[in-house]
């Protein structure tokens, strides 16, 4: 059987957002699933002396007018949060808490998230939002809360970044496809065809 696709994500990343929306069909098109790992880019700009897109002269201004217009030719919601980019931690500190008990609960958690952020502004790094989001999805809201307390999962999403980082991951999003490496939400039409072709 084929191996998963990996599919590494910031919860602040709006091509993240707009990849985690068509990944899972894309892949199944081709009868494969994916394995969602959410990372934080802060982690990977220290290995690369990276910083936000909207951060950088002249290509902030640009990437501003690209979110939406992905979106757009996605056909997906996209409102541009009016605080960004935030902290993340405690959303992707959740996602492998819920995932350790299913992986259709923290995959539904990642979608709330992404679309209280991207849809509609919501604070996704208040710890009240993302307590909220996960409790919407079965959730123990007291025991989340104290595991997000705990050092176990500070120290599963510094491994899951390391990993990540490990395997050369520098960006959200980032699709690895039997070790073939893609970045950018607009590499979707060569995962699909590497997906069809078995590789070009």
């Amino acid at each position: 059987m084929s191996q998963p696709i990996d599919f590494y994500f910031d919860f602040s990343s709006p091509y993240g957002y707009l990849a985690s929306e068509t990944i899972d069909d894309l892949a199944a098109r081709h009868g494969r699933q994916v394995s969602w790992r959410p990372i934080l880019l802060g982690a990977v700009f220290r290995q690369t002396g990276g910083v936000p897109l909207t951060m950088v002269p002249l290509k902030g201004e640009y990437s501003l007018r690209d979110f939406s217009r992905s979106a757009r030719f996605l056909n997906l919601p996209y409102i541009h949060p009016p605080t960004f980019p935030l902290n993340t931690i405690q959303a992707a500190r959740s996602f492998y808490c819920l995932h350790d008990q299913s992986d259709e609960m923290a995959r539904a958690f990642a979608h709330s998230i992404y679309r209280a952020f991207f849809r509609d502004g919501r604070d996704v790094s208040d710890i009240d939002i993302v307590l909220e989001l996960a409790v919407r999805h079965g959730a123990d809201r007291a025991a989340l809360a104290a595991a997000l307390d705990g050092p176990a999962l500070k120290e599963r999403l510094k491994a899951e970044c390391d990993e990540a980082i490990g395997k050369g991951v520098f960006g959200s999003p980032y699709v690895i496809v039997d070790g073939e490496p893609f970045f950018g939400v607009d590499r979707l039409p060569q995962i699909e065809r590497w997906l069809a072709s078995g590789g070009f």
